[in-house]
């Protein structure tokens, strides 16, 4: 189902990646939005309903991630 749902994506990498290491790339779909690590494209990708996405980069933002 995965392949399925993002075969047609535009796959972006962060413009503050250095492209030689520790890179991830996105891809947005109206249904879901897929993570995967680029020197392992094949290896799987993390999928996310779009809602779920919002509510984890919004929490990112302020701090409730952050290590003490």
């Amino acid at each position: 189902m995965h392949a399925a749902l993002f075969a047609l994506a535009v796959w972006r990498t962060s413009s503050r990646s250095n492209g030689i290491a520790n890179c991830a790339e996105v891809a947005v779909t109206p249904r879901a939005v897929g993570l995967r690590d680029t020197k392992n494209r094949g290896g799987g990708t993390l999928v996310f309903a779009g809602g779920s996405m919002v509510a984890f980069l919004s929490s990112a933002k302020q701090g409730e991630f952050d290590l003490p």
